[in-house]
């Protein structure tokens, strides 16, 4: 009696643990939903309700030579650098190699008014400039603390499309 009852408790256990080992996969490699919220992508993400949620694909990431790398003007998600228990969501300015502006704070004992952005590194600048932290104030962003690029926004539904 009791034997049906554990045969059915291990198939039904056995197949939640598969099905988490899947939606981990699929999140942690191919793509999951991202909610965006704060200021520093307004108009294009808009956070004066809830925020946005946008479809953020991990393949770029994870694989790069594949020939599907960053671009200037991808919006991506990355680790914050000066604060990595949170997700920053900024467009991407400049590339390793680029030249840009330097900013006022990064100003201190230096003639030159440009700084080069280094190999394996992002210029990252919020859409909202007048409210955002970002490359500005942190500085060239490395690869390897961006999680992934933003491909679709798909809430709320009336934008719903490819960014």
């Amino acid at each position: 009696m009791t034997a049906p009852f554990w045969k059915r408790f291990l198939l039904k256990t056995g197949f939640a643990i598969n099905i988490g080992c899947f939606v981990h996969c699929v999140t942690e490699y191919v793509a999951e939903f991202t909610m965006c919220v704060g200021p520093s992508m307004e108009p294009t993400l808009n956070t004066s309700s809830n925020g946005d949620v946008v479809v953020t694909e991990h393949v770029t990431t994870r694989y790069r030579y594949l020939k599907s790398d960053f671009f200037r003007g991808d919006i991506v998600i990355a680790k914050c650098p000066s604060n990595p228990n949170t997700m920053i969501c900024k467009r991407i300015a400049a590339m390793g190699g680029d030249m840009v502006e330097k900013p006022n704070g990064l100003n201190s004992g230096s003639e030159d008014s440009h700084i080069k952005i280094p190999k394996g590194h992002l210029w990252l600048l919020g859409d909202n400039s007048g409210n955002s932290t970002d490359s500005r104030i942190y500085g060239p962003v490395p690869y390897g603390l961006v999680r992934g690029r933003v491909c679709f926004k798909v809430w709320p539904l009336s934008e719903f499309g490819r960014m």
